[in-house]
């Protein structure tokens, strides 16, 4: 991999159709005024070629291409599967 692609981990939070996910990154940022920290969210569509995450998986992602209107990150790994109750 080239070391410009940008790479992200997130959590799977809807299949949303064929070959498609969408993944959350949550992380919490200090506020500049007040100094209290706030949770943020960023959802990031990817492309799943196999169809293998599933909701609630922790997968890698790396930024592509455009593929559509909303996706341009592509599915590298599903680095821990989701617990099933």
């Amino acid at each position: 991999m080239d070391s410009k692609t940008k790479t992200r981990t997130g959590t799977v939070i809807s299949k949303s159709g064929d070959k498609s996910i969408v993944i959350a990154i949550d992380y919490k940022i200090k506020h500049p005024k007040y100094g209290k920290y706030v949770k943020r969210r960023t959802k990031l569509y990817v492309h799943d070629e196999q169809n293998q995450a599933e909701i609630g998986d922790v997968v890698d992602v790396t930024q592509c291409s455009p593929m559509s209107k909303t996706k341009s990150w592509r599915l590298v790994t599903v680095s821990q599967k989701a617990v099933k109750e």
